[in-house]
Order: C-alpha cells, then sequence, then structure tokens
C-alpha cells in the first residue's frame, strides 16, 4: 500500500507570468480546480492519506486554500523551502517525512496527468527498484530528452537538445521511490534528482520505468497550460 506522497510546489512559474505574480503556478486552474488539486487527488486514488508538499514562492496562498487537507480527504504537510533546492534537494529536505516508508509517490505538482500508479507499483516490486519512473511519448524529444528502456530497466538518458529528432519516450515527473533513495542525493544543496540521482541509479540498474497510458499535459508556460485547458479529461 501506498501510503504518502511528496509534491513539488514550490516554483515561482516565471514562464507562466503575468499569471503567476501574483498567484503560485500551482495554482492556476485547469477545467474549475488548481493543477495541485489534480496531483492531490491523483496521489490519493492510489492510497496516499499523507501528502507533502516542497512549498517556498508564495506559499501562505497554497496553504490558505488547502488547509490541513481535510476537504480533500488527506493530510497535507508543508515543507517550506526558505531558498530554492531543485528536485533533488526539495525532496532531501523532506526526508524526515519519508524515510520510514517501503515506497511512496513523488510528482511534479505543476503538470495535469493520469498516471497509473498501480502498474507502476508492480514493477517496482518486481524489480525490488530504488525508482521507477512513469514515461510518456511525445513526437518531438527536443524539449524535454529521452529516456533508453531496456525492458524495464532504465539504461540511461539524453539530454535536451535541438539536434534530438523525432518521437520519444521522456521522463513525465511521476515516481515511485524506496526510502533508500535519499543515500544517493546529497545533504543541504541544491540538486536536480533527474540529473544528478537517476543516471547514478540507471548505471548501477536500481531504476526503471514503463510507457504511461493516460493523459499527461504539462502547465509551464502559457501555450502548454491553455492545451491542458482544452483537452485535460480528468482522473
Amino acid at each position: 500500500m501506498i501510503r504518502k506522497a511528496f509534491i513539488l510546489a514550490g516554483g515561482k512559474g516565471e514562464r507562466l507570468r503575468p499569471l503567476t505574480l501574483k498567484i503560485p503556478k500551482v495554482l492556476v486552474t485547469v477545467k474549475e480546480k488548481p493543477v495541485l488539486q489534480w496531483n492531490i487527488e491523483l496521489a490519493k486514488k492510489y492510497g496516499a492519506k499523507e501528502i507533502v508538499l516542497a512549498v517556498g514562492y508564495k506559499h501562505e496562498q497554497i496553504e490558505e486554500f488547502f488547509g490541513d487537507g481535510s476537504r480533500l480527504g488527506v493530510k497535507i504537510i508543508y515543507n517550506i523551502e526558505d531558498r530554492f533546492l531543485g528536485t533533488g534537494g526539495a525532496l532531501k529536505f523532506a526526508e524526515k517525512y519519508l524515510s520510514d516508508e517501503e515506497k511512496f509517490i513523488s510528482m511534479n505538482g505543476d503538470e495535469v496527468k493520469n498516471i497509473d500508479y498501480a502498474k507502476l507499483n508492480r514493477i517496482h516490486e518486481r524489480n525490488h527498484a530504488t525508482g521507477t519512473v512513469a514515461l510518456v511519448r511525445v513526437d518531438d524529444m527536443r524539449d524535454w530528452g529521452s529516456v533508453k528502456l531496456f525492458g524495464e530497466r532504465i539504461s540511461g538518458f539524453i539530454e535536451k537538445s535541438h539536434e534530438l529528432r523525432g518521437s520519444g519516450l521522456i521522463n513525465s515527473g511521476a515516481y515511485l521511490l524506496s526510502p533508500e533513495i535519499f543515500d544517493f542525493i546529497p545533504q543541504g544543496k541544491f540538486s536536480v534528482i533527474e540529473r544528478e540521482t537517476f543516471p547514478k541509479l540507471a548505471e548501477i540498474g536500481r531504476l526503471f520505468g514503463c510507457e504511461n497510458q493516460g493523459q499527461w499535459l504539462p502547465t509551464d508556460n502559457i501555450e502548454r497550460l491553455e492545451k491542458a485547458r482544452r483537452e485535460w479529461k480528468g482522473l
């Protein structure tokens, strides 16, 4: 059973300005709900009752909107960063809330997505994984980079580049992680889990993945937000 989830919700959303001059980007709405709420509901759908939110920019507004989480049937813990720590640094900063779990959900808070965490869990358990990544197929990998998948094992990554042509699998920003992940993240410093931690895990055969068939719609710039507002079908 997956009891806890960690959601990144601290970004400034500079590519969403002017919308994010007054509100944090995770409170921008898609289909009449804040993007963050869709992610909380996704985690709850797969059993998470305790949600750790990594917050920073305008966090007071997030706390005011969601409160203790009881309105959504979960318990919310706000882990407030006084400086930007990156995806890995933010996770390490929240270690005390997650290290007692067998495994936990981890995800970005700025996409609307329908990730099959039950499928992710089966792969995670079968391979005794440290991390299992939900992958999505896109038509153009140039803005995302690519993931090399050998069976269920992730063998490496290709950085985003204008020379990276065509369709392929990319990292969706949604994971299932075991607590040993914290052994691979440095303490008290800026760290990007996708660039620093995951390649190490791939190298030693501890990182796995699978293609997700559900919707995945990022909302990190105006064009993508408008696309999500048109196309998102909900959970």
